[in-house]
């Protein structure tokens, strides 16, 4: 085995290039990029004027069963179409609902942080790589100054920044930029009502609470259903 000596010299090269690199591009001219990125959803794509403007920190937020990280694979779905997606998972990522979302998991960077610092850090070196259009990341407590630096480097980057939490956190509610909330409304069963009826879906109710070119509070309801070979 090698002294560790021996080592740690080539790791430490290759992560001040890395470093560099990544800083250099945070000065390059902002990419080119259509000025909305739509969910496929025309409900909600309708409610946001077209989809989520690139260059923003968008947060969607609501329970667990509200529908919002739907409406983040969603997004993940269109953009990994044609270019890459990114989440940083914080141990909850389960890829074969994003699959059956219509996500293109080999266009999908998957970066583990369990932690409110490497989570962070992670959001900071994706946006300044402009690998990803759209990242998705958990809400985690993180002071104002660190969530107003990622809203500023999506701005400057054109990548979506997508924020999922289940209660509004007020240090991100002055950067974000899209702010929608959602809410379980009813369940969808097919067949007859009663004990034996099969559950095909739900319904939430996804509410604009910010958008600096749509009405606040400006709501559609959203229908999200089982596939059908689901019995």
């Amino acid at each position: 085995m090698l002294p560790a000596a021996a080592v740690s010299p080539p790791r430490r090269e290759l992560f001040e290039e890395l470093k560099s690199r990544l800083q250099g591009a945070a000065y390059a001219p902002k990419v080119d990029c259509d000025n909305l990125i739509a969910s496929a959803i025309p409900a909600l794509d309708a409610l946001l004027g077209g989809g989520v403007p690139c260059g923003s920190l968008v947060t969607l937020e609501g329970r667990g069963s509200a529908g919002c990280h739907g409406i983040a694979a969603a997004l993940l779905a269109q953009v990994t179409r044609r270019g890459l997606g990114a989440v940083i998972d914080d141990g909850e990522l389960y890829p074969p609902s994003l699959e059956a979302a219509g996500v293109r998991l080999d266009r999908l960077l998957v970066v583990p942080a369990k932690t409110p610092l490497l989570a962070a850090r992670a959001a900071d070196l994706l946006l300044r790589s402009r690998v990803a259009r759209v990242i998705v990341m958990s809400a985690t407590h993180l002071r104002a100054a660190v969530w107003a630096r990622l809203a500023q480097l999506a701005h400057r980057t054109g990548s979506v920044l997508v924020v999922v939490a289940q209660r509004v956190l007020v240090e991100m509610q002055g950067v974000a930029a899209v702010r929608i909330g959602c809410a379980f409304e009813r369940a969808i069963v097919r067949g007859s009502r009663g004990l034996w009826c099969t559950f095909a879906g739900f319904e939430t109710r996804a509410e604009l609470r910010k958008h600096r070119r749509a009405s606040r509070g400006a709501w559609v309801r959203l229908e999200a259903a089982l596939p059908s070979s689901v019995p």
